[in-house]
């Protein structure tokens, strides 16, 4: 197995990654990106939220970098946060609702440790989606549940994952 090469928090923030790349404990960590269907479902998720911002009080995010622990900064595929925007380039508190766009490279495992840094970060609200599979996750402390409508509370917000899905 080959070894990484630890670099330093700072090292990692002043360095350009295209795409960008989660940093984790040293090592930086590539992310798989870049293919349509995986454009397609964050571009589709993005937009839904986007057009409901107002009523529901959020802002949506696209490739926003997170720092989840002192040594570990994510990519996530989207994130909304409650409220006005944040004045932080990198955010530093949990976002509302992050969201993982499964990839065919990605591996559960990895998604897993993602979503366990979410949580333990404080994010109430943790999806994974799968355009291929045409399926959704709702993923908590107690573990990872299939669901057919993404939801949340304060606000209360309802997604039926189909529509997400529907042609023009």
């Amino acid at each position: 197995m080959p070894t990484q090469e630890l670099i330093t928090v700072q090292e990692y923030l002043s360095t350009s990654y295209h795409p960008d790349c989660d940093y984790v404990d040293g090592v930086v960590l590539e992310r798989n990106v870049g293919e349509e269907d995986h454009s397609f479902l964050q571009t589709e998720l993005a937009t839904y939220f986007n057009v409901r911002r107002k009523k529901w009080g959020i802002r949506v995010y696209v490739e926003q970098r997170v720092q989840v622990a002192p040594t570990r900064f994510r990519v996530l595929d989207l994130c909304v946060v409650l409220g006005s925007r944040p004045e932080e380039r990198i955010f530093t508190k949990p976002p509302f609702i992050c969201v993982e766009i499964r990839s065919p490279e990605d591996r559960m495992q990895s998604l897993q440790e993602r979503v366990a840094d979410y949580l333990k970060f404080g994010v109430p609200y943790v999806w994974i989606l799968d355009l291929r599979a045409r399926k959704a996750w709702r993923c908590t402390l107690e573990g990872i549940v299939e669901v057919d409508e993404l939801r949340t509370e304060n606000p209360e917000i309802r997604i039926p994952f189909h529509e997400l899905f529907a042609e023009d």
